[in-house]
């Protein structure tokens, strides 16, 4: 599994996110399950699988899946 698709796999698996509803362009609060304890649930799961820990300004930063990419690559961790 491609580091991408992990972090796809990541999003799914966490906000319970059905393959077709899924798409690169997600943003926080476009869909029902991306509300705030889903957000919370979605960042605990990334902490969690690249061992990071996110700043809580970062926290309220990630509002979409590309911005997710974006401040992962703080963290060394490239998921592109």
């Amino acid at each position: 599994m491609s580091d991408k698709q992990k972090y796809k796999s990541l999003f799914m698996k966490s906000l319970s996110i059905e393959p077709e509803k899924f798409n690169e362009n997600l943003k926080y609060n476009e869909i029902d399950e991306w509300d705030s304890i889903g957000h919370m649930s979605l960042i605990a799961a990334i902490e969690e699988e690249y061992k990071i820990t996110f700043e809580t300004d970062d926290i309220v930063d990630f509002s979409s899946f590309k911005k997710g990419i974006e401040l992962l690559k703080k963290y060394n961790v490239n998921v592109a």
